[in-house]
């Protein structure tokens, strides 16, 4: 996937507009649905979106994503996406719904397909959304597919939803609408080193502050690293026991024992186990991790 932060000439594409934070389910079925009208009708697809959301325009602070930029890069083109144009939403915001179509879309892409959700919106004041898009796809010599929302357990997939079950920790729910486990990716730092000495050394990471906020405590997690995949029980938080500066991602990696300093991990979420708490003494502590791995099971 080729991925671009300007508009280039590049006509005759499959477009899938939205912001796709999290591509979850309901996004990917968006994005899905232009990959398969570009290969069934021997042309090529774009994902047109923006570099940061548009509520940090609007409102001058960005929400908590559930993706990284690089994360959501990368979930995209999983999806066999060609092209990925990362568009700055300011440049674009005065436009009305007709200028974007006709002097966006149209004018760079030329598009034969259109695939949105079916609660997408566009334009100054959202002057633009399915409806208009549907009314004008002959005039614009385009197709145009109106997703309708994906659902689980009768209640609709969505972005906010996803967020607000990270937040409370109610990891599986989330897993089960984003279609993939929640993860944090990033370079292993060196820390106090306190876990060795009760037996269970771990990677720390920096949490990435754009990123929605977990609660602070125990987690079972799957460890990606060198295209391996180990079992990890992870604390998020700030470690009241050892008196901890700072908000870290801390795992260990069952039946791992290597130096990965300064190597790159993604750690994926599976449940919440248990709430961050302050022990007495280290000896609590390691006693905790030893139930803590056999409730990961």
């Amino acid at each position: 996937m080729q991925i671009y932060n300007d508009l280039t000439k590049n006509p005759n594409l499959s477009l899938a507009l939205g912001y796709f934070d999290g591509v979850h389910l309901g996004h990917q079925a968006v994005i899905k649905r232009a990959v398969e009208f570009a290969r069934a009708n021997n042309t090529q697809s774009a994902v047109i979106t923006f570099k940061d959301h548009p509520y940090c325009y609007f409102r001058g602070v960005c929400p908590k994503y559930i993706l990284t930029r690089s994360g959501r890069e990368k979930r995209i083109a999983a999806l066999g996406v060609d092209y990925l144009y990362e568009l700055d939403f300011e440049s674009i915001s005065g436009l009305t719904a007709d200028e974007y179509l006709k002097d966006v879309l149209v004018k760079y892409f030329m598009p034969s397909a259109i695939s949105t959700g079916y609660n997408h919106n566009f334009g100054y004041q959202k002057s633009g959304d399915v409806k208009y898009l549907a009314a004008v796809s002959k005039k614009f010599d385009y197709k145009y597919f109106e997703v309708p929302p994906q659902k689980l357990d009768n209640e609709i997939i969505s972005s906010s939803s996803i967020r607000k079950l990270l937040s409370k920790g109610t990891i599986e729910k989330a897993n089960k609408m984003l279609g993939y486990k929640f993860f944090v990716s990033g370079e292993v730092i060196q820390g106090k080193q306190i876990g060795r000495t009760i037996g269970f050394r771990t990677a720390n990471l920096i949490y990435p502050p754009e990123l929605i906020d977990l609660p602070f405590g125990v987690y079972s997690t799957d460890v990606i690293y060198n295209d391996n995949y180990y079992k990890g029980i992870a604390n998020f938080g700030v470690r009241p026991t050892v008196n901890g500066h700072g908000i870290l991602l801390e795992v260990h990696l069952l039946n791992f024992d290597e130096d990965i300093y300064g190597q790159k991990i993604t750690v994926e979420f599976n449940k919440m186990i248990r709430k961050e708490k302050k022990f007495n003494s280290l000896s609590e502590l390691k006693n905790q991790i030893r139930k803590d791995i056999i409730a990961m099971k």
